[in-house]
């Protein structure tokens, strides 16, 4: 069923653009190039985030600041195992998804350190990055409070994730 929602939702949309008169391909085009205009003005952004996580990981600094910071994140409940990839986390992605895949292989998938990092990568996401996109597309100048919320919600969820897997193990 779930496979005919898109198909019958696109069906139903050019059926109403005919009912009302619109043209369907003028409108396509024109948000197209909208989109397009989007992704030039948000490219830097992006560029200089990408270029920024890749520096940081290769410096090995996430992995010092990962093993500096571990006995306070060891009290909170969260094992020293996963402390670089709660840094990592909000600025990349892919990074996170590669010290996912180092978490399984090395600890195995069914591991309680596996577990965590599975529910911690699903229930956060890359603060950095979605901050870069919709800030430089909406041209917001005003962030006070945006970032350092979101890296509290995201550590507050790494928390939960860390207790929820140790309650439900």
């Amino acid at each position: 069923m779930s496979g005919y929602i898109i198909p019958v939702s696109i069906l139903a949309l050019i059926i109403f653009a005919a009912i009302k008169n619109v043209g369907i391909y003028d409108c396509f085009t024109e948000g197209a190039k909208d989109a397009a205009k989007l992704v030039f003005s948000i490219f830097p952004y992006i560029a200089a985030i990408y270029i920024g996580v890749q520096l940081f990981k290769a410096s090995g600094l996430s992995l010092k600041l990962a093993n500096f910071l571990s006995p306070v994140m060891a009290l909170v409940g969260i094992p020293k195992e996963l402390v670089e990839l709660i840094i990592i986390r909000p600025l990349s992605g892919s990074g996170s998804i590669a010290l996912l895949e180092d978490i399984y292989k090395t600890y195995g998938a069914d591991s309680y350190i596996a577990r965590c990092a599975s529910v911690m990568i699903g229930s956060s996401d890359t603060v950095f990055y979605v901050a870069a996109v919709y800030f430089s597309a909406t041209k917001a100048k005003r962030l006070r409070y945006a970032i350092p919320v979101a890296l509290f919600a995201t550590l507050v969820g790494s928390v939960v994730s860390c207790l929820f897997c140790r309650i439900f193990s």
